[in-house]
């Protein structure tokens, strides 16, 4: 590519920032939609959750297969076929006229996204240079504010636009169109290693140094995502059924609210030392989700969006500060590989649950799910903190320093 083609390395960071964010925006675009798709299809809440299901499913093959991709073949290449099959799903839901569709796209998303996101994320950190911490802090807060953008985005497009089902498809494509086309002339900083075909073996690789503070970290991990499947899965439903909330916008208020304070955390907690801050997220795990339940047994929305924007200081304090973490020991070639795996963890507590809690609701009901989804993400929350305790005893006062 010529050199006067080529864009500055700060103009680039910024830019696969926003990719990042935009992409995870395109993920949570159809949860204020479907609602739509029930009202005109006549969809079942089984038939949602297994499109919900095919999205995770097929996300979670992509990040163990083509997730450390980018690490041989280099982020641009990597990235733009994720982003390539990314819109080609989103041109399948604005086609999309019956359930079939729709699990058709899913899957495409699922794809597309999961070989995409670790590269993003990895470029952003090679592109950082001196700017670790604003790096690792972006890494962070790019997926919350992802989810934020296109909860609450999709919900006013629903809510006030024409075409509620297709408008905000449209929007996302050309945006994503825009970002790869700038992409283009993004610097690449992976250089092509051999390994490739190895490397699309399905499997989780995590360097030693990693490993130890990936699992003491998995519960805060994975609690935050778990609390995000709980108000991204399930929050408009709630919020329509237990509290009699029908206003699409308001299904987007949902997850902007939990979102929205979980990005602001980690922006605000980025020079605090991340496994503080981790654990901190972890301890409101225990205070959000029991708001959640009182909230539920009184039908009080007030106190509902109140404990969602408790959990959102849980779920971005305990995401991006153990995330922080995670990736302060990862060696910068195995860094797609590294974020590959923490999706992983992620994204199997963001969507497992969720799907469990479609198939079980209509059996038992939309509150009772709620609540024990709750107790799950407390109980992680628990966890945590236990697990760091029990750390703190055992550590000689002699102990080397975490990464911040």
């Amino acid at each position: 590519m010529p050199r006067t083609r080529r864009l500055p390395e700060r103009a680039a960071f910024w830019l696969v920032a926003a990719t990042l964010a935009l992409l995870v925006s395109a993920s949570s675009a159809p949860s204020p939609v479907f609602p739509v798709y029930q009202q005109e299809w006549g969809l079942s809440a089984t038939t949602v959750t297994v499109v919900f299901a095919v999205y995770a499913g097929t996300l979670l093959l992509a990040l163990l297969t083509v997730g450390s991709l980018s690490d041989h073949l280099g982020r641009r290449t990597v990235v733009l076929a994720g982003l390539a099959g990314v819109l080609v799903a989103l041109a399948g839901f604005l086609l999309a006229g019956s359930a079939a569709w729709l699990i058709a796209a899913r899957a495409l998303q699922g794809v597309g996204t999961g070989a995409a996101i670790g590269a993003l994320g990895a470029w952003l950190l090679d592109l950082g240079g001196a700017r670790t911490t604003l790096a690792q802090t972006l890494n962070g807060a790019a997926p919350p504010v992802g989810l934020m953008v296109g909860g609450l985005g999709a919900g006013l497009l629903v809510q006030y636009a024409p075409a509620p089902a297709r408008l905000v498809y449209a929007v996302l494509a050309v945006l994503l169109v825009a970002c790869a086309v700038l992409l283009l002339a993004a610097p690449e900083t992976s250089p092509r290693t051999p390994g490739v075909r190895a490397s699309l073996a399905p499997s989780v690789r995590v360097p030693a140094a990693t490993r130890p503070v990936l699992v003491a970290l998995a519960p805060a991990l994975t609690g935050s995502w778990a609390l995000g499947g709980l108000f991204l899965g399930l929050g408009p439903s709630v919020a329509a059924t237990v509290l009699g909330r029908t206003d699409h916008l308001v299904g987007g208020l949902v997850v902007a609210s939990l979102t929205g304070t979980g990005a602001l955390v980690g922006v605000l907690t980025r020079n605090l030392p991340a496994r503080r801050v981790a654990l901190a997220g972890s301890a409101a795990f225990l205070v959000g989700p029991a708001l959640l339940v009182v909230a539920l047994q009184s039908a009080s929305t007030p106190l509902f969006f109140t404990a969602s924007v408790v959990s959102g200081l849980g779920f971005g304090a305990a995401f991006q500060g153990g995330l922080r973490a995670v990736v302060a020991t990862a060696p910068a070639a195995e860094r797609a590989g590294v974020l590959s795996a923490v999706y992983v963890m992620c994204y199997l507590a963001f969507g497992v649950p969720s799907v469990v809690g479609g198939l079980l609701t209509p059996h038992v009901g939309l509150r009772a799910v709620a609540e024990g989804y709750a107790v799950l993400v407390a109980l992680l929350g628990a966890t945590a903190l236990l697990l760091a305790a029990r750390a703190a005893r055992r550590a000689p006062a002699t102990a080397v320093p975490v990464p911040r």
